[in-house]
């Protein structure tokens, strides 16, 4: 299990990792309105392929309506 501390860019052309903060905090940005969840969506969608792990191992943890949210991903 690791926990992160992201930090999205909602709205943006393409859902990728845009770099690292000078604490850690990964910077991601999403293609996605941040509205009804959707950008928090994509966001575990993203960060499950990216780890290679299934959807439902990535927990949001706090930051449902934030910028910056801490993610548990269990493997």
């Amino acid at each position: 299990m690791m926990v992160c501390k992201i930090k999205v860019i909602a709205s943006a052309p393409k859902t990728e990792i845009r770099g690292y903060l000078a604490d850690g905090t990964i910077k991601v940005a999403v293609a996605a309105i941040p509205e009804k969840g959707k950008a928090n969506l994509v966001l575990r969608n993203f960060l499950a392929k990216e780890f290679g792990v299934k959807k439902d191992q990535v927990e949001l943890i706090s930051g449902a309506s934030a910028r910056t949210k801490l993610i548990r991903i269990d493997n």
